[in-house]
């Protein structure tokens, strides 16, 4: 937890902090800087419950505890906050074209079970050059890094089989079972709104459905 910690929180403090910093030694501004923050410090509630147009915006705290992760996250995303030189982005499940061993997809082909429950996730091919145009415009503030819409474990396991691995195939848990994982899992729907006002025309985020039928046709020809 100790190395947790300094990674997550003390670490990313002393990056942000030396960047602030730098304004006082001859800059007119504050180096800017970016942090890859996390939207896994959120779960469903009863103001925003499952199946809802109730999203989680920037403006909301994070509500998670259920992993020590969340809470290191969760506290660095607060302190951040006070800091007027850096962009902080809420990535959530990031998924890549390819079946690299950190890419959602991947972690899901070698579950033995999986739950079936929405969530926003961060296409990774949409959403990198946001990065840049962000860093770019010199945008600060949080936002909720994810493509717009949710999508569940299963649809995006049944896009696979239909495009990649028909003979895959994969388990669900039980709802009890599953209502025991997700007190330990964050599960959540991000508004994304806020960063398409920030791109503008320079870029659309594509809604998670049309994004992923394009993903796995790029997939299927590599």
């Amino acid at each position: 937890m100790r190395l947790l910690c300094r990674a997550n929180v003390v670490g990313c403090l002393n990056v942000v902090d030396v960047c602030h910093e730098a304004s006082q030694d001859g800059r007119v501004t504050p180096i800017h800087c970016t942090v890859i923050g996390s939207g896994c410090i959120f779960t469903y509630d009863d103001a925003h419950p499952m199946h809802s147009d109730k999203l989680f915006t920037e403006d909301d705290r994070g509500n998670f505890t259920g992993s020590f992760y969340a809470k290191t996250k969760g506290m660095l995303e607060e302190m951040l906050r006070s800091y007027p030189n850096v962009c902080v982005l809420r990535f959530r499940m990031p998924l890549s074209d390819d079946l690299h061993e950190r890419s959602l997809l991947t972690k899901l082909l070698h579950y033995p079970k999986v739950i079936n429950i929405p969530n926003s996730i961060t296409v990774l091919h949409d959403l990198l050059p946001a990065v840049v145009l962000l860093a770019k415009q010199r945008n600060v503030g949080v936002f909720n890094f994810t493509n717009p819409g949710v999508v569940s474990h299963n649809e995006l396991l049944d896009l696979y089989i239909q495009y990649i691995d028909k003979s895959y195939v994969y388990t669900n848990f039980g709802a009890a079972d599953e209502a025991a994982l997700c007190q330990s899992r964050s599960n959540v729907a991000l508004d994304s709104s806020k960063l398409q006002a920030a791109l503008g025309s320079n870029l659309v985020i594509p809604h998670i459905t049309a994004s992923l039928y394009a993903l796995f046709r790029r997939m299927a020809q590599h």
